[in-house]
């Protein structure tokens, strides 16, 4: 396959929430798109998400931040349009450290309220933030490409060099996979374990990150509630873990004891495409393509894929196509 003038004018490879929605923007500022990926956008590690908006394990950073305060923004107007799998819901953070002021993050979500509690707590945190249920989301997007002219293709890259032979700009949005095609050591896997039950009526989002026994959090959807979790750096494998399975239950329970009589529907494992760092967004000095090609990365976001997403896309537009 090779470049022709009714070819793309941009290659992003990878088919998760960051590669999609930086594909998405480039189309919409006049670019022709295809993206290559391995595996189906419904089948990437996006779609073991909870995928709720929280700059979960991120470091403060401008950067970060207006990326975070963007996709807030965007995610909540699509919630308003009704996009399918998109949903403003009421979030409660428990917090068990001293509250000593809003987080870093706050602004980015149009304010966040607290309010004192009894101990083992010492404050409550309440603000809105979307909810997206990625397996509808993804062929959403995925429709909206394909509606502009844009193309999926199934279609594993062994180097980044080769995107070349489609479009003489590449994104690269692998993920984990960049740690190998880009050849960037600090790339690395965060296994997390969800587990999901029926849901039984809830509608708000609740986390207490600061749970001694591990992080916790249950996120209610239309139909089931995900339970979680672990953050498990380093840790490679997706095998399944019974032990972790029935501890995060427990904790989600003690959590809300609305769930104890939640049936259990299953369980997703899935590996965080974490950087040492924060996530890498610019371009590459040598693109390894012939002359005149670029190449733009845009990995690393670990499990805050969904939140930066939309914030992030602009940016890597404004790379690929050299404004």
């Amino acid at each position: 396959m090779r470049t022709t003038t009714a070819g793309p004018d941009v290659v992003v490879v990878g088919g998760g929430i960051v590669g999609m929605t930086a594909a998405l923007t480039l189309q919409r500022r006049g670019a022709r798109v295809a993206v290559l990926t391995a595996h189906d956008p419904a089948d990437t590690v996006s779609t073991v998400a909870a995928a709720v908006w929280y700059p979960s394990h991120t470091d403060q950073d401008p950067r970060v931040l207006r990326w975070a305060r963007e996709t807030h923004t965007e995610l909540g107007r699509q919630a308003a349009d009704g996009v399918p799998g998109v949903i403003d819901r009421p979030t409660r953070m428990l917090l068990r450290r001293p509250y000593d002021g809003p987080p870093w993050w706050a602004e980015a979500c149009g304010g966040v309220v607290a309010e004192p509690l009894p101990p083992p707590y010492t404050a409550v945190l309440r603000f809105t933030a979307p909810t997206v249920e990625m397996t509808p989301y993804l062929a959403w997007l995925r429709q909206r490409l394909e509606a502009g002219g844009g193309r999926v293709l199934r279609h594993p890259v062994r180097r980044l060099a080769d995107a070349f032979d489609l479009a003489p700009t590449v994104v690269n949005a692998t993920g984990l996979a960049a740690r190998r095609l880009a050849a960037d050591p600090a790339v690395h896997p965060a296994r997390g374990h969800v587990v999901l039950v029926a849901n039984p009526g809830l509608t708000v989002s609740v986390r207490d990150e600061d749970d001694p026994a591990g992080i916790t959090y249950v996120h209610p959807r239309r139909h089931d509630v995900v339970l979680g979790g672990t953050y498990e750096p380093g840790v490679g494998h997706t095998r399944p873990d019974p032990d972790t399975a029935a501890a995060i239950r427990a904790r989600c329970v003690a959590l809300v004891p609305e769930l104890a009589g939640a049936p259990v529907l299953g369980e997703r494992i899935g590996l965080r495409p974490a950087r040492h760092g924060g996530p890498r967004v610019e371009v590459d000095p040598d693109p390894g393509g012939p002359r005149g090609s670029r190449l733009v990365h845009a990995y690393g976001h670990g499990g805050a894929g969904v939140t930066l997403s939309w914030g992030c896309a602009p940016e890597v537009a404004d790379l690929a196509l050299d404004r």
